[in-house]
This record gives C-alpha cells, structure tokens and sequence, in this order.
C-alpha cells in the first residue's frame, strides 16, 4: 500500500472508531433511562394533591346514578403525615359506609410499602322532594294540592324524604304539620279501604264469569294490598283490596 493512502485509511479509521464509540455510548444510555424514569416514578412519594384528586375521581365515579345533581368534595389532608413512596394507588369504601353526605374514603398502597389512610370527603345530592303546602292534621288524606315540589340538597335531609308524589298523595299522615313542613315516607300511609271484621264485598272474577258474595275481613289493607277474608262457609281467602269496601281475587 503505498504512503500517500495512509493518511487517508488512518482518518477514515479514525472517523469510523468515533461513530462507534458514539453508538455505543448512545445504545448504553437508552438502556439506562428507563430503568432511571422506572425507579424515579415508583420512588416518588405521593402527595396531596394526587391523594386528594384519586379520591374526588373515585366520589365522581361511584355516586353516579344517585337522584338529582351530585358535587363532591374533598376534605384536607394532614400535612404532617409522611408516606412512603407508591407504585399505585387504591381508593376504596370502607364497609358500611354510604356514598351521602360526609363519608370517609380510604387510600391504600401495596407495593412497594404496604400503608393506608382515610381522607374526608362530602357527596352532595340537589334535588326536589315535598312539603307540606299547608296545614295537616293527622289522619288526613293528602291529595296533590297538600303538598309542594322544593329543590334543596337531598343528604341533608332525614332518611325517608318524600322524593315522589306517589309516596304521598292518598296516603294519610300519622301527625299533624305545619305548612312548609318535609314530608317523610315513615309517617305517612296508605289509606285503609278495608278494616279487620270489617263485612266486605268479595268479587271472584274468571273466564267469562262474576261471582259477588259477603265475606268477613280478617286484616286491615291499603287499596292494592293483600287481604284474608272468610266466607260463610268457613273458607279463608285472599284478595287485593280495593276502594269501598271491595276484595278481588281471581281465578
């Protein structure tokens, strides 16, 4: 080879020594980084914020459905709690807890270290239930114009609220109220339409026939409600109750 190619082979070789280098330098690092950025992400500890924001989704997502326009919230966290780092959190309800109102939600982590805590939270539910639109006594039969349609937050409401016209109209109060007053399912009741001892109208209604006869009740029954009744033979039926004084039962 002669001498005035050297020079030329020597700076390629060069060139091509460098460029190698250089690709394995940049091979070696892209195998480096993920396993830094993997560490980095399972090392970080939580914070509150990210605490905080699993558990306003988790609210989110699990009092979907509930009747009327829900808001949730999410209550503060100690600042002095000092958690170890997290792979994944887990938000869950403890057991016998209700998605209404103030509720507690727990946070837990498995891995890499096992901890949990329960952060505070609130689900508001705004929606319409019913009041008294005036005065009743007790043992009045509401009809439409005794009550009225108001929209106020539902979970701050005692259990059973009114939250349907039909749980109300026909039925009777066990108390009397006041105007403006919310109505609870607890003291209302259907109206009885057949009284126990009560001599009744028993219908038997079949294919292509009636048959009408006397019988005595054995119970007090709301019109659609089941009812015992005895012929004069003896024989205990049932039927459903209906308005004066009449039990259906079919064959």
């Amino acid at each position: 080879m002669s001498n005035l190619l050297k020079p030329v082979l020597s700076k390629t070789h060069r060139y091509l020594l460098q460029q190698r280098s250089a690709l394995c330098v940049s091979l070696g690092m892209g195998l480096l980084f993920p396993l830094l950025t993997s560490y980095a992400a399972t090392d970080e500890k939580p914070t509150s914020q990210e605490i905080r924001e699993a558990v306003k989704q988790f609210l989110i997502r699990e009092s979907t459905g509930l009747p009327g326009t829900v808001t949730v919230e999410v209550g503060a966290i100690d600042p002095r709690l000092n958690l170890a780092s997290c792979a994944a959190l887990e938000t869950y309800l403890p057991a016998g807890s209700r998605l209404w109102g103030k509720v507690n939600v727990g946070v837990r982590c498995s891995s890499p270290a096992r901890w949990s805590i329960y952060v505070p939270g609130t689900v508001r539910v705004s929606g319409n239930y019913y009041v008294s639109a005036k005065p009743i006594v007790q043992g009045q039969a509401l009809t439409e114009a005794d009550i009225a349609s108001v929209q106020g937050d539902l979970t701050s409401m005692s259990s059973g609220v009114v939250t349907d016209p039909g749980q109300a109209i026909g039925h009777t109060s066990t108390m009397s109220l006041g105007a403006g007053i919310a109505l609870r399912q607890d003291s209302l009741r259907l109206q009885q339409v057949v009284l126990q001892g009560q001599t009744i109208r028993l219908i038997s209604n079949g294919d292509g026939f009636k048959v009408s006869t006397e019988a005595q009740a054995l119970n007090n029954a709301s019109e659609g409600q089941l009812v015992k009744v005895k012929i004069s033979s003896g024989q205990v039926l049932s039927g459903t109750a209906k308005a004066g004084g009449i039990v259906e039962v079919s064959n």
